[in-house]
């Protein structure tokens, strides 16, 4: 317990310090530094707590013992060994639950998030998926009381989409969707074949972590704007304003657009917050290898051979290949309950980490 208590010691010393300065008046009216050391504070509390917990019990179980030690009547010492085994229980509880706590997390799990989703191989049909792959992730949002909200999209002529961009806002958003990153592949007949033979087609899947204006710097010189006339989903105003909205960031050539307000403003706005999100994602990339090697580790090259999870409509199942998990639930997986799936996702990912010490760095 040694370097368990020295590293608590200085864990409970930042608490005190985050405690101190949110107290003071200057720390209060910066905003931006005031946020993060709410959500630190947020982070660091219920370790703090949970090791004051085990403390406590380790302290009343060296009490129980000392009592047994000293006890002559049986029947106080068998009261004091029934005690000890319950606070025995519990000291290994409180370890248990202080060791997941200590274990490095998602810097970005408590983000909203900003996903895209893009037909890869199967043409139509992948794009037709596309849609359904938006509808499921957009009932989930709503069934864990998160807000969808549209930013751009490619349609096709029978209603799918080449690609599309929306944001889910809501806290923790991201430490769930961020493991429907990759290539989703769907087996079924599709409605454009007459034949009856089932194809495989692919989508593929990106989630970014919502970026926040301070941790990005764009400076205006690097960004090109352009107003058009939006077109596809957006209500009478279409084309009749110049309220879409296309950004160039020049230095990596990313270009991001947004039709979906009638504002051009506000376009704008929710442009802005993917392009922070993209080069957000890029920088990590750079910090953890080549961007090339991000994209390929998030998406592939959207073949059919490459794979996270199939959705087989004939025999309406899932299957998640990552983890080996079947599930026969096609048609409400499809209706947005996908939580089944992503908690064993997320056990294993938790497993893993406890394994291997990898985890996330934090913060600065």
């Amino acid at each position: 317990m040694g370097a368990l208590e020295d590293k608590m010691k200085e864990i409970n010393n930042r608490y005190e310090e985050i405690l101190s300065s949110l107290s003071d008046p200057a720390i209060a009216a910066d905003q931006p530094r005031y946020q993060k050391l709410s959500r630190e504070l947020s982070d660091t509390e219920p370790i703090v707590f949970c090791f004051r917990s085990l403390m406590e019990t380790k302290k009343e179980l060296a009490e129980v013992r000392f009592i047994f030690r000293l006890a002559e009547d049986e029947e106080i010492r068998e009261l004091a060994r029934e005690e000890e085994r319950t606070l025995e229980d519990r000291l290994s509880r409180f370890k248990e639950e202080l060791q997941e706590k200590l274990t490095p997390k998602d810097p970005n799990d408590r983000r909203s998030v900003i996903i895209e989703i893009r037909a890869g191989a199967g043409g139509e049909e992948a794009a037709l998926f596309c849609g359904v792959m938006f509808r499921m992730y957009s009932i989930y949002a709503q069934s864990r009381g998160w807000k969808t909200e549209y930013i751009d999209s490619n349609e096709t002529e029978l209603g799918g989409y080449k690609e599309i961009v929306f944001s889910i806002e809501g806290q923790g958003a991201y430490s769930r969707f961020k493991y429907e990153s990759g290539v989703h592949r769907v087996q079924r007949v599709p409605v454009t074949e007459s034949s009856g033979r089932v194809h495989t087609s692919t989508v593929t899947v990106a989630v970014l972590p919502e970026a926040e204006p301070v941790e990005v710097d764009i400076s205006p010189s690097d960004i090109r704007i352009d107003t058009f006339r939006a077109s596809g989903a957006g209500g009478q105003h279409v084309n009749r304003t110049d309220s879409a909205v296309r950004i160039t960031h020049i230095p990596t050539g990313l270009v991001v657009q947004c039709q979906d307000e009638r504002s051009q403003y506000k376009n704008k706005d929710k442009a802005m917050a993917v392009l922070m999100s993209r080069l957000m994602k890029l920088e990590n990339a750079k910090q953890h290898g080549t961007i090339a090697q991000e994209r390929k580790s998030q998406v592939g090259t959207g073949d059919r051979s490459e794979r996270i999870r199939t959705y087989n409509y004939h025999q309406g199942r899932v299957t998640d290949h990552r983890i080996g998990l079947t599930l026969y639930r096609l048609e409400e997986i499809l209706g947005g309950d996908l939580d089944e799936i992503i908690n064993a996702l997320m056990t294993a990912d938790k497993k893993h980490t406890l394994m291997t010490g990898e985890g996330q760095e934090e913060e600065e």
